[in-house]
């Protein structure tokens, strides 16, 4: 977390998070990861957390860079998947899994966990055995289920609440939207 606050990517206000949740604290991996040594040494700390794997794949936006620094750690290729016009994630760009491929899946932060399910369920649906997921932030206090065994450089309780019990919408405080998608 010292990297957090020493970049000012620590934030607190009143955010609305990419699972439709608002909290009072938000990480703003991007401010962290501009700064390349930091992407690196993070990218080799989680690297050590996962198990060997021929691939690391990340959902773009926020897992790029430290999908890629992993994978650079681990000395395996990288891909990435995006959202088609209908909001499904997609693997594009040539990139291709060969049927028993092993991957870890990697992502910036994981709040419900929603955007590296899915990149599983892409590489599940291509023949990949997805053995692990990794993320720099697990605001999840460790309860999002991935169906894999998960690994974190920070877990952290964050407090988050579905709109209607917001509390910081009731005091009126306006919510800002940060990240890079939408809300649900």
């Amino acid at each position: 977390m010292t990297a957090f606050r020493e970049t000012g990517a620590y934030l607190k206000g009143h955010f609305r998070l990419t699972s439709g949740l608002h909290s009072d604290e938000y990480l703003q991996c991007a401010l962290v990861l501009q700064h390349p040594a930091i992407a690196e040494r993070m990218g080799r700390e989680l690297a050590a957390l996962l198990p060997d794997c021929d691939l690391v794949a990340s959902p773009a936006l926020g897992g790029l860079i430290v999908g890629h620094e992993v994978a650079r750690a681990r000395g395996v290729r990288f891909i990435f998947t995006e959202r088609d016009p209908n909001g499904k994630m997609i693997l594009r760009r040539g990139f291709s899994v060969r049927p028993g491929e092993t991957a870890v899946v990697v992502e910036d932060v994981i709040t419900t966990g929603g955007s590296t399910r899915e990149v599983i369920e892409v590489l599940h649906s291509l023949g990949a055995r997805v053995i692990a997921a990794g993320s720099i932030i697990d605001r999840s206090g460790g309860r999002a289920d991935l169906g894999v065994p998960r690994y974190a450089l920070a877990t952290l309780e964050v407090k988050s609440w579905d709109p209607q019990d917001c509390p910081l919408c009731r005091e009126g405080i306006p919510v800002e939207k940060p990240g890079s998608r939408p809300a649900a």
